[in-house]
């Protein structure tokens, strides 16, 4: 699972039958700093997050395709929850 903030909405006029009725981001993972982590990726959306909003990023297939509801689709990564708060322990890893 990564940190992320969504940075955008996909407009898809052609995609997978099990993927009807999901809205699709795009989100920049972020480090622990809220700095970018690599290149924006995208998700479907499971909690209905938006543009702005700091959230988690499941990126396990399995457990992405089970959590926007659809077992079995081909799905890699799905915006899972939102990130209200990030409290990094010195020392602690």
């Amino acid at each position: 699972m990564l940190i992320a903030r969504v940075i955008g909405e996909l407009v898809a006029t052609q995609k997978h039958a099990s993927h009807q009725g999901r809205k699709v981001l795009l989100v920049q993972p972020l480090n622990l700093d809220g700095s970018n982590r690599g290149d924006a990726v995208v998700a479907l959306d499971a909690v209905d997050a938006g543009i702005g909003d700091r959230v988690l990023l499941s990126t396990d297939g399995y457990a992405a395709s089970s959590a926007v509801g659809r077992p079995q689709s081909p799905i890699d990564m799905a915006v899972i929850g939102f990130i209200d708060e990030v409290d990094v322990i010195p020392g602690v890893s």
